[in-house]
C-alpha cells in the first residue's frame, strides 16, 4: 500500500469535500427550480408605491387642517420656514412660545375618575 504524507491527504480530503458539496448544490438547483415571478404581485406593489409617493408629495406641498379642535395644521415646508424666521425675529418671545408649547405637549394626562367598586 502506498503511504501518502498527512499534508497531501488533508488536501485531498478538503478537495473531496468541496466537490461533494458542489455536486449537492448542483443537484438541488436542478431538483428545485426557482419559483416563477408573479406579474400581478409586481404590478400591485408598483401601484402601492406610486400611491405612497403621491400621498407623500401631496403632504409636502399642500396645506391642510389636521385637527381643528387641537389646532393642528400641516404647512408646506417653505411656508413653515418663513414663519419660523418671522417668529425668531423676536428671540425672547419665540423662546417663551416654544417653552409653552413644549410644556403643553408634555403635560401629564388628567387623573382618571375613580369608579366605585361593587365590593365595598
Amino acid at each position: 500500500m502506498i503511504e501518502t504524507p498527512p499534508k497531501a491527504a488533508s488536501w485531498v480530503g478538503v478537495l473531496g469535500a468541496f466537490l461533494i458539496v458542489g455536486f449537492l448544490v448542483f443537484v438541488m438547483q436542478q431538483y428545485l427550480p426557482e419559483a416563477p415571478v408573479n406579474k400581478a404581485r409586481i404590478e400591485e406593489r408598483k401601484k402601492a408605491l406610486a400611491e405612497l409617493r403621491a400621498d407623500n408629495e401631496r403632504a409636502l406641498n399642500n396645506e391642510e387642517i389636521l385637527d381643528k379642535g387641537k389646532g393642528l395644521i400641516r404647512l408646506r415646508m417653505d411656508r413653515a420656514m418663513e414663519l419660523t424666521v418671522e417668529e425668531y425675529k423676536n428671540p425672547a418671545a419665540a423662546r417663551s412660545s416654544l417653552i409653552a408649547r413644549a410644556e403643553k405637549a408634555s403635560a401629564p394626562p388628567p387623573k382618571p375618575p375613580e369608579v366605585p367598586s361593587k365590593f365595598e
